[in-house]
């Protein structure tokens, strides 16, 4: 069993939907991506994270993307609590039969959750 790491976007860059996706196209089974650090929940609304409308319609569409990639089976989705009121969000990659891989055009079809 290969030791587990978490692959993390540079501090200052948000990780994007695109990049959600290319990461959940090549990952290896166990591989583990922190995809946001703070509280979702509340980050989603203006009272979260300081960040552009822009960056917040992003960070909803990449959370969503996440749902629906694990949905579908391609990721589980756990988080993790660092501190009172901030979590680290990881996706873990899912093992998928060698007959159906993951393509990124499959993750990016159909309405994210």
């Amino acid at each position: 069993m290969k030791p587990t790491t978490i692959e993390r976007f540079p501090f200052h860059r948000r990780i994007t939907e695109i990049d959600f996706c290319a990461w959940a196209s090549q990952a290896e089974p166990g591989d583990v991506l922190e995809y946001h650090r703070g509280f979702l929940c509340v980050d989603l609304t203006p009272f979260g994270n300081p960040m552009s409308p822009k960056s917040r319609a992003e960070l909803a569409r990449t959370s969503a993307r996440a749902h629906d990639v694990a949905e579908r089976g391609f990721a589980h989705l756990v988080q993790r609590r660092l501190g009172q009121d901030i979590f680290s969000y990881l996706a873990i990659a899912r093992p998928v039969s060698k007959h159906t891989p993951i393509s990124f055009e499959t993750l990016m079809s159909g309405e994210a959750a």
